[in-house]
């Protein structure tokens, strides 16, 4: 599965953003979908997961309650909803999925597909 992550941008602090995830191939639906982010000199950090059904999601304990991961099957897309916006969030988001029928633990690690990455800023 090829991933296209879309949405980022600059925007103020208690600002919302929705990030958007592309993927094409035909097995969409059968995979475990993650974002991820990176801020400048720091290591990538594990945001957000979502079953194959998107009937179970879970986040980091910085997002919980301002972001909302989400999908639609039928439109091969991913979402990452972003409210509540702080300067800290700034990072490149990186949109992932798990091989075909992988369960979605362990919910940091186990991802094969990645996205080239969307830049969110976040101004004070």
């Amino acid at each position: 599965v090829q991933l296209q992550a879309s949405g980022g941008g600059l925007v103020q602090a208690g600002g919302s953003l929705r990030l958007s995830c592309a993927a094409s191939g035909r097995t969409f639906s059968s995979h475990a979908m993650g974002w991820f982010r990176q801020a400048p000199g720091k290591e990538r950090e594990f945001v957000a997961v979502i079953s194959w059904s998107g009937g179970s999601t879970y986040y980091v304990d910085s997002v919980k309650g301002r972001f909302t991961i989400s999908r639609d099957n039928a439109k091969n897309t991913v979402y990452l909803q972003m409210n509540s916006l702080k300067p800290e969030d700034t990072a490149v988001y990186y949109c992932a999925a798990k091989p075909p029928d992988d369960p979605i633990y362990p919910m940091e690690r186990g991802y094969d597909y990645w996205g080239q990455g969307t830049l969110v800023t976040v101004s004070s």
